[in-house]
């Protein structure tokens, strides 16, 4: 098993920034940390940002690209997503999860590919 710990989400103005965290713990050569959902109220569960196995690819969501950042602290085990210009409609409940996934697949999108996942850090974002 992987253990994944969120930290990092509060309450903060339109156009601030924010770090997100997340600590791997556990088994963690069954699965690395490597990519970042948020859900809101009502809608489901969409991608934000992932970071390949190798961390040789980093793959964005249209409506994050350019503002977020992903990376990973191999020797941490620790996922970060930096987030910039913060935005309205980016309030949410943002997942860490854990996949082992190999670099070349495309299947990082999708959250039936992630095996663990944390339980969640609220985002808020005041207008």
């Amino acid at each position: 098993q992987v253990q994944l710990v969120e930290s990092g989400g509060e309450l903060v103005q339109a156009g601030d920034s924010l770090r997100l965290s997340c600590a791997a713990s556990g088994q963690t050569e069954r699965g690395k940390p490597a990519g970042w959902f948020r859900q809101s109220p009502g809608k489901e569960r969409e991608f934000v940002a992932a970071i390949t196995w190798s961390g040789a690819r980093l793959l964005y969501a249209d409506s994050v690209k350019g503002r977020f950042s992903i990376s990973r602290d191999s020797g941490k085990n620790t996922l970060y997503l930096q987030m910039n210009s913060l935005k309205p409609e980016d309030p949410a409940v943002y997942y860490c999860a854990a996949t082992d996934l190999p670099d070349h697949s495309g299947s990082y999108y999708y959250a039936i590919a992630y095996r663990y996942w944390g339980q969640g850090t609220q985002v808020t974002v005041s207008s």
